[in-house]
């Protein structure tokens, strides 16, 4: 069927129609579903087959990470596809510059082109407008594929997709700062739950906003501290009374901008009899931007020292050349138990419980069973656990491998 050369443009926007899709793009930048919603709304306003985001190109192999609107196999989400930049006439061009394939060669040479013989034709793709977006973290290709039924692209679409070029661009750049920001949250989160950490963000009401998994575990034994509803709680009141007049303390320290935010200590004594459970309260800073109720004002970090350390035997195999049961045995040390309660606990004999002990000793040059504990509790052992923090699950890319390869410009139907 041959090609359809006519222009159509995209409708004369209003205001609002104008603001509601810049509002969309911008929306982008929370999340990745969100990004894929604005390019399925470019698809509905530039009447096309495919919006494409090529977010990067590797280095070693012929693939892409790309979101693709208007492909339903991979709907929003960020998946691999077979890209060869090498083959695409819109590759090397000037960034933030906005093209079609009529502005770089005739349409005779565009039809005899191995890129549209080989990748465009069979997916049904003639006309392509694009351009590439120079962000905070690379270019990043944006493109716009109609199929060969339909109308090229007008001087009116090029201009309304140059319009909002800056708005996309700024987009990402949000979209990929707060994605480092959130990185970098999650790491520090990782590493304060190796630590047997428990933290909690409260507002000023004293609701639990948020909490990571061992304070989750510690508020669910109730011992000492407790949710009721989402507010937390001290087990007897003169504790939560206490508890309280510290968050209050905190808040006011917040909320005075010309005084250095002060944190607070307390213990919580615990109806299990066990030492009582360590508590710090910090303010949160102020940025100035928000106020009202429900937000973030203090920050409380509990550690519970009968609690167990958490400690990563394969990496106290690597750091000390500890054998399994030798590592499974200093281990339990580590935790406050002696030589015969953890001989016993893992099922051997004490003469082989004190054969492993020296070898323990032998191999670290340690001489005492309290500074072999002293070692292995200031030593790395406890942050190599792996992701023990609860993370947000972020969608994992799928690889597309189909018979044809397929660029940004024309994804598989």
């Amino acid at each position: 069927m041959p090609a359809n050369t006519d222009t159509y443009q995209a409708p004369e926007l209003t205001l609002d129609e104008y603001d509601r899709i810049v509002g969309r793009i911008y929306s982008g930048a929370l999340h990745t579903a969100h990004l894929y919603d604005a390019l399925e709304e470019l698809r509905l306003l530039f009447a096309a087959r495919f919006v494409t985001l090529i977010l990067h190109v590797a280095d070693a192999e012929d693939v892409a990470l790309m979101l693709v609107a208007g492909n339903q196999e991979v709907e929003g989400r960020v998946a691999l596809f077979k890209y060869f930049p090498s083959d695409t006439p819109l590759a090397r061009l000037p960034v933030d510059k906005v093209y079609c394939i009529e502005d770089l060669m005739s349409i005779a040479e565009w039809e005899n082109s191995r890129y549209y013989r080989e990748y465009a034709r069979p997916s049904d793709v003639y006309h392509v407008m694009g351009a590439d977006l120079a962000t905070q973290s690379g270019i990043i290709g944006f493109r716009v594929a109609r199929a060969h039924g339909q109308p090229a692209f007008s001087m009116h679409d090029k201009a309304l997709c140059t319009r909002l070029l800056p708005h996309l661009r700024c987009s990402l750049d949000f979209h990929d700062l707060l994605d480092r920001r959130e990185s970098m949250g999650n790491l520090y989160s990782e590493a304060v739950n190796r630590l047997s950490v428990a933290s909690m963000v409260l507002d000023e009401a004293g609701h639990v906003l948020q909490l990571n998994s061992v304070a989750r575990t510690l508020l669910e034994r109730a011992d000492g501290l407790k949710m009721v509803g989402s507010r937390l709680e001290a087990s007897y009141p003169s504790d939560n009374r206490e508890l309280y007049r510290f968050i209050r303390y905190a808040a006011e320290s917040r909320a005075n901008l010309a005084s250095e935010p002060v944190s607070a200590a307390l213990s919580i004594a615990r109806p299990s009899g066990q030492v009582g459970l360590g508590v710090v309260i910090e303010p949160i800073r102020n940025s100035g931007w928000v106020e009202g109720q429900g937000q973030p004002v203090v920050m409380i970090y509990v550690r519970d020292a009968m609690g167990g350390v958490q400690m990563s035997s394969e990496l106290a195999q690597q750091l000390f050349n500890f054998t399994p049961a030798e590592t499974t045995l200093a281990l339990q040390l580590a935790n406050g138990l002696s030589l015969e309660e953890a001989a016993e606990k893992l099922g051997i004999t004490r003469n082989t419980g004190r054969a492993h002990l020296r070898s323990i000793f032998a191999k670290t040059g340690i001489k005492r069973q309290a500074e072999l504990v002293k070692v292995l509790l200031n030593s790395i052992v406890s942050l190599g656990l792996g992701e023990v923090a609860e993370l947000e699950k972020r969608p994992v890319p799928v690889i597309i491998q189909p018979e044809q390869r397929f660029s940004p410009d024309n994804p598989p139907a």
